[in-house]
Order: C-alpha cells, then structure tokens, then sequence
C-alpha cells in the first residue's frame, strides 16, 4: 500500500496515511472526514552518483553526515 500524505481541514494538521487508492482518508489527530490530498515530492533518482555526491558535500558542509556510510565520508 502507498503511503499519502493528507490536511484535515476540521483541525487543520497534516498526516501521512498508509492506505489503498480507494480507501477513505480518516484524521488520526481528531477523527475528521474532510481530507484533501497532498501533492507529493517526487523522489529524486539516488543512481546518478554526481548529484548524490553533490548532495553529501552540501550535507557534510551543514554537519547532516550521521546517514552516511564509512566510505562516503
């Protein structure tokens, strides 16, 4: 099942809703109907190594190095 991302328009929250295409979106934070889907991100492509190794110097610079391994330091 994909995972949604979703704002409650009775409390005014946003969620992340693990759910099929057709199912109902419910709030978790106050039990609401009226959920309007999010626009999603699309998740960049890891294989093209010259971005990747873009991303982690720019990570490195801002300190953000605790998700890389031993060899990409």
């Amino acid at each position: 099942m994909p995972l949604y991302s979703f704002h409650c328009a009775e409390c005014d929250k946003d969620s992340e809703l693990l759910m099929g295409f057709s199912d109902e979106a419910i709030c978790p934070a106050c039990g609401g109907k009226k959920m309007q889907r999010l626009t999603s991100k699309v998740a960049p492509d890891f294989k093209l190594k010259a971005k990747a190794k873009i991303w982690r110097a720019a990570a490195e610079r801002e300190g953000h190095t605790s998700n890389f391994g031993k060899g990409e330091k």
